[in-house]
């Protein structure tokens, strides 16, 4: 466990406060849904975060329709979305520090319009001459 002061509830408690039977915990954790803790004797201990999507389980199958297929394939790219996030802050972070060390990069990232593309842009005077052509 991350936090062992982090509440935690056995499977009944936590059937109850997400408005399920508790064999229907036990099926989520079989198909991969929501997959609890475990005590070393192997009883299941479900955390707020579990009990909250043990809910927005409940929501997108009743009120949305979708099959738990669907819910599996959505809760697993919320994860990969999550993921990326923080990745994608976690890169951002080290090129500043990166920058910060570095000084001022010496030209900038450009969007090209209608494209994917990304390219390094430096002004004119910056260029060594003969690099590119005539100037």
């Amino acid at each position: 466990m991350a936090d062992s002061n982090a509440e935690v509830y056995v499977i009944s408690v936590a059937a109850n406060l997400a408005g399920m039977h508790a064999q229907t915990l036990r099926n989520y954790d079989r198909l991969g849904l929501v997959t609890p803790q475990r005590t070393s004797g192997g009883g299941r201990r479900y955390t707020k975060r579990d009990v909250a999507l043990l809910r927005e389980i409940q929501r997108l199958s009743q009120e949305d329709g979708v099959n738990l297929a669907g819910i599996k394939a959505i809760i697993d790219l919320t994860q990969k979305v999550h993921d990326l996030e923080h990745e994608n802050e976690d890169l951002k972070d080290r090129l500043r520090q990166s920058e910060a060390q570095r000084g001022r990069p010496k030209g900038e990232l450009v969007h090209v319009p209608r494209t994917t593309a990304v390219v390094m842009w430096e002004p004119r005077s910056r260029r060594r001459r003969g690099e590119h052509g005539a100037q």
